[in-house]
């Protein structure tokens, strides 16, 4: 176990050295305006193979599949139907900026009822809305599901989520979200990751590569551009040059801890001062085994139920005192914790101390 977080932790080492370097400004920001907008709609799957809703226990099923043929010319009314091959569901997508009308777009389609899979069934058209309630794509196809099940009388299996799927282009964009993108004469830069040395990094290198003042920093975050100072035609041609500059961003020492699963991944920018640890294991164990007396043949006595406990101690000798010496690279710390040789578990509630006593520089995060 020991070598498994050895290994997990050179392995983030060799990524953070590979990554170590100038990134395009794209990969960094998000532009002001420019963002997608989430859709969801109402809508009905058929063809399913007997695994749809059962219309008992999802009366919105029914509802609704009776709205649909009725629109269709077919008149329902007092017609009592159970057909097993249909499911109510959820559709969601997000609509990319700048779509145009007449795009396809991919949307994402999840049961609502009691339906045990939608592999085979087919999304009846369904309109799209957006926070504004207007309608912005029109969903229909065929759904990819992402599982299976299967089962019988007496077992049944099911690997992945057969409930939910995609449909790969699945909508058409039928309205466009107004935004005039040629009449901005200023732009901000918002950082995924806000930072004040890399936002005054963009600035610098913005404004190297136009030769002149053209962005100014705002906070951690934000980073203003003049388009007008830029002297180009418009702001589609301004970030069409910005958003391939390389800027060296500055990374936040984290320790990200993951207790479920004994995960440890460190940042390259990790330090720990010179600290002393041990560590043991104190075991508790405790057994009951009542015993049963009962009197003799004959007798006016009665049963008794005489507790029996055996409880007992164990602690293991552990890692006694060792010695974590100050670590001034990443590859340093990981060869400082790893003298402990202890498990990864053990090593998370270590960390945990570490940073208590104020050794561990850097961001702990437990997850």
């Amino acid at each position: 176990m020991m070598r498994l977080v050895l290994c997990l932790l050179l392995a983030v080492v060799g990524a953070t050295n590979a990554f170590a370097g100038p990134i395009r400004i794209k990969d960094l920001v998000e532009f002001d305006g420019v963002r997608g907008n989430d859709l969801v709609g109402y809508g009905l799957v058929v063809g399913l193979n007997g695994t749809g809703d059962g219309i008992r226990n999802a009366p919105f099923t029914e509802e609704i599949m009776a709205n649909i043929l009725e629109r269709l010319g077919v008149n329902v009314s007092g017609e009592q139907f159970r057909p097993k091959n249909v499911a109510a569901v959820l559709v969601t997508a997000e609509l990319p900026p700048f779509s145009r009308a007449g795009s396809q777009i991919d949307v994402t389609v999840s049961a609502i009822g009691d339906a045990k899979s939608l592999l085979g069934g087919t999304l009846i058209m369904t309109p799209l809305n957006a926070a504004d309630g207007q309608i912005y794509a029109v969903a229909q196809g065929t759904i990819i599901a992402g599982g299976v099940s299967a089962g019988g009388d007496g077992a049944n299996v099911v690997q992945g989520v057969p409930t939910a799927g995609v449909i790969p282009s699945g909508a058409r964009v039928e309205r466009e979200v107004d935004f005039d993108f040629t009449g901005l004469t200023s732009l901000r830069m918002a950082l995924r990751t806000p930072d004040f040395t890399t936002a005054g990094r963009i600035e610098q290198a913005v404004n190297t590569a136009f030769g002149r003042p053209v962005a100014r920093m705002l906070d951690a975050g934000t980073v203003e551009l003049d388009i007008v100072a830029t002297r180009l035609p418009s702001a589609a041609h301004a970030l069409g040059q910005i958003e391939n500059i390389f800027v060296e961003p500055e990374r936040k020492a984290k320790v990200v801890v993951d207790q479920r699963s004994g995960t440890i991944v460190m940042g390259e920018d990790v330090r720990i001062s010179r600290v002393a640890v041990s560590q043991g294991n104190l075991t508790l164990r405790i057994e009951e085994a009542p015993i049963v007396v009962q009197p003799s043949p004959f007798s006016d006595g009665e049963t008794v139920v005489v507790p029996r406990t055996t409880a007992e101690i164990e602690e293991e000798p552990g890692i006694g005192l060792a010695e974590v010496r100050e670590g001034t690279s990443l590859s340093e710390v990981i060869a400082g914790l790893n003298a402990l040789g202890v498990s990864p578990r053990d090593m998370i509630d270590i960390l945990k101390s570490i940073k208590a006593a104020g050794a561990l520089h850097a961001e702990f995060i437990v997850r």
